[in-house]
């Protein structure tokens, strides 16, 4: 069974209730970084996928639009 203890009214400090204090605000400050060739032509490889130049280039330029317009 818990304890309760009885307070005065006089005793127990108000505060107004603020919901961003509970809220989280990481989704404001998540800054996406484009994409380069390098990194495109590395996950490519490590997939077993085939690809060229005109392949990885297509891919950078469709990720880094789609990340943008997130």
């Amino acid at each position: 069974m818990k304890k309760v203890e009885v307070v005065k009214a006089s005793e127990v400090e108000v505060t107004p209730f603020v919901l961003q204090d509970f809220s989280a605000n990481d989704t404001e400050t998540i800054v996406s970084e484009p994409v380069s060739k390098k990194e495109v032509k590395s996950l490519a490889k490590a997939l077993g996928l085939a690809y060229d130049d005109t392949h990885i280039t297509f891919t950078k330029k469709l990720i880094n639009a789609y990340m943008k317009k997130r």
